[in-house]
């Protein structure tokens, strides 16, 4: 599924959802961005269609694959944007196109080091993560701060499993020059001193920042900034634009 906007003036975004969301997580951001002269672009990565989509034998190789194939039809300068568990599908994919990459940006989330996997690993067995209860979300760090009770209907009644292939292979990147492609953290759930500290002890969620040219965005909400405070969100987001 995807919503394009084209403007000669403004940036050129791709938005990518985390875990359990389509192309729709993104309506509230994506229409102030447009309003302001972005082209904007929302992806629903493979599995996540609907619930009735099959799951059983998506890779994470699929999701990546089909994040770099749209970045490579939108031309050289795009900013590639991943909330949560998307970010080790961005990361992946500025791996494979880091020439049409202008900027990767990563909500409440970061680049993951060469083989590193979701935590926790799903077995073997499983071919799919239902969406977890709220309680089970934020004992896991998914905080759930300014979801009211309508959002929260929203997101439980539109959500979808999660393929679980992808959560469990370990990501793969060989090429250095992704190294090259600027970074922007929006930190939503946990602030930017912590991130850099947590950088800077190895943690494998932020292990590459070392590596990159980075600026962080403190946008302080739960772990669903989108939902939460959607327009501050697409401010911060054209702000990696200028």
């Amino acid at each position: 599924m995807t919503q394009t906007n084209r403007s000669a003036q403004g940036a050129t975004f791709l938005l990518v959802p985390g875990f359990w969301l389509g192309a729709w997580a993104w309506d509230q951001v994506a229409a102030p961005l447009r309003a302001a002269g972005h082209r904007v672009e929302t992806i629903t990565l493979p599995g996540l269609e609907s619930r009735d989509t099959p799951r059983a034998g998506i890779t994470l190789a699929d999701h990546v694959s089909a994040v770099a194939e749209r970045v490579a039809s939108l031309g050289s300068d795009v900013i590639l944007v991943g909330h949560s568990g998307a970010g080790r599908i961005i990361y992946s994919a500025t791996d494979r196109r880091p020439d049409r990459i202008r900027r990767a940006v990563y909500v409440d989330s970061g680049p993951q080091p060469d083989g590193a996997t979701h935590h926790p690993v799903p077995g073997q067995d499983q071919t799919e993560l239902p969406l977890p209860s709220w309680d089970e979300l934020e004992a896991g760090g998914s905080s759930l701060a300014g979801l009211d009770e309508a959002a929260k209907a929203r997101f439980a009644e539109r959500a979808v499993p999660q393929p679980a292939g992808p959560a469990r292979e370990p990501i793969r990147l060989v090429n250095p020059a992704r190294e090259q492609v600027p970074v922007t953290l929006i930190n939503s759930s946990f602030p930017s001193a912590e991130v850099t500290r947590l950088a800077a002890e190895g943690h494998p969620f932020f292990a590459e920042l070392p590596r990159l040219t980075v600026s962080y965005v403190d946008l302080p909400t739960g772990h669903w900034p989108m939902w939460s405070r959607p327009g501050d969100l697409a401010a911060a987001l054209a702000g990696t634009a200028r």
